[in-house]
């Protein structure tokens, strides 16, 4: 494996198993940094979403990058105030405006919102069609959530994006979405820095001669969960990438798992007010 190393989607489509988040990155100079930095070092995946309020500077950094756009896989998500089937596809052009594409790689419902979310799937699926994102999927279903909204679909979803890292696996969730061909994809999964700071890891960082962070994403791999690290810092987008030269033993992955308490760093999908 390497960086270009990717997942194959349920419809077909490549999805690098590796790729940079820029949730709470600033949209101008920090953003476009960011992305231009990830890509300028082997970095194919980018994800991005409405709500961010970045998303025109990662479209910038893609156009600055000198990345050819059909060698990067670009992810946004539709925000919750705009589900529903009319408003869904307007947000969706909106975002195609402001990253400066004419076509997504991923589009993502961000949030379950029960009976809006069957209408909004129904715009992604017009979207998807049309061939104007090549896969679809959602973000932050529980599988409750999937047992509801499942049969509502013509497409299966083939992406979704939740929370995921050693203290949240949600064994049920993952097992869920790999019975139906769903690639789950981890949004936090360094839990803002924390991993650097858990026992565990800081010991296996030393056994593996890396740090607990790039433990942590190459343990993401191996669970078969793609991942999408948030960093603004050069330094740290490019380390973050240093995790396809080194192996976990199946012994170590399980003590890594041990470390599961179902504990959550955002929102519970059944609690949020937003």
């Amino acid at each position: 494996m390497d960086i270009t190393s990717t997942a194959i989607l349920n419809n077909g489509v490549k999805m690098p198993w590796l790729g940079l988040g820029v949730f709470q990155s600033k949209d101008g100079e920090e953003v476009i940094t960011a992305v231009k930095t990830a890509l300028g070092n082997g970095y194919k995946s980018i994800d991005t979403a409405a709500i961010y309020q970045n998303e025109r500077g990662v479209g910038t950094a893609i156009l600055e990058s000198g990345v050819a756009r059909q060698e990067i896989f670009l992810t946004s998500k539709v925000w919750n105030t705009d589900q529903g089937y009319t408003t869904t596809m307007a947000a969706f052009e909106e975002s195609l405006e402001k990253l400066q594409t004419d076509y997504l790689d991923l589009y993502l419902i961000h949030w379950p919102k029960g009976e809006r979310s069957v209408e909004t799937w129904k715009a992604l699926e017009e979207i998807y069609t049309k061939g104007q994102a090549k896969a679809i999927g959602i973000s932050n279903f529980l599988v409750h959530h999937l047992k509801d909204f499942l049969p509502h679909c013509k497409v299966m979803p083939a992406v979704n994006q939740v929370e995921f890292h050693p203290e949240l696996i949600q064994p049920n969730l993952l097992e869920f979405c790999q019975n139906k061909g769903i690639q789950l994809e981890a949004w936090s999964p360094i839990m803002k820095g924390r991993v650097n700071d858990i026992p565990i890891l800081q010991e296996l960082a030393a056994k593996y001669g890396k740090t607990p962070v790039q433990i942590t994403l190459r343990w993401d791999i191996q669970k078969g969960v793609v991942t999408i690290p948030k960093s603004v810092t050069p330094e740290r987008i490019i380390a973050n990438a240093n995790i396809f030269d080194f192996e976990l033993s199946p012994e170590d992955m399980a003590k890594i798992d041990s470390l599961d308490k179902n504990g959550r760093i955002g929102g519970h999908p059944d609690y949020i007010s937003f």
